[in-house]
């Protein structure tokens, strides 16, 4: 398992959002967490690497700062995730 951390935008993000999408969202990070799991593609144009999982209409954007850790940047409706 991968160690997570998430930025303060990523916390204030899940936090304004109702319980069972946060826990939807919550289970699909830990997957990704435990095996890479779900709709991942790499975001382009975007230095250093950053990508996103898809989960519904919400997009967690990560990345990896080193081999160990995920860094989750923010968690947006698809919506307004690439703006």
């Amino acid at each position: 398992m991968k160690k997570l951390v998430l930025t303060a935008r990523a916390k204030a993000d899940l936090e304004a959002l109702d319980r069972p999408t946060r826990l939807r969202l919550a289970s699909a990070i830990q997957g990704l967490a435990l095996a890479k799991v779900g709709d991942i593609k790499k975001l382009r144009g975007i230095n250093p690497p950053e990508y996103r999982l898809r989960v519904g209409d919400f997009r967690v954007r990560f990345s990896y700062p080193d081999p160990d850790t995920i860094r989750i940047n923010r968690v947006n409706n698809r919506s307004d995730a690439y703006r």
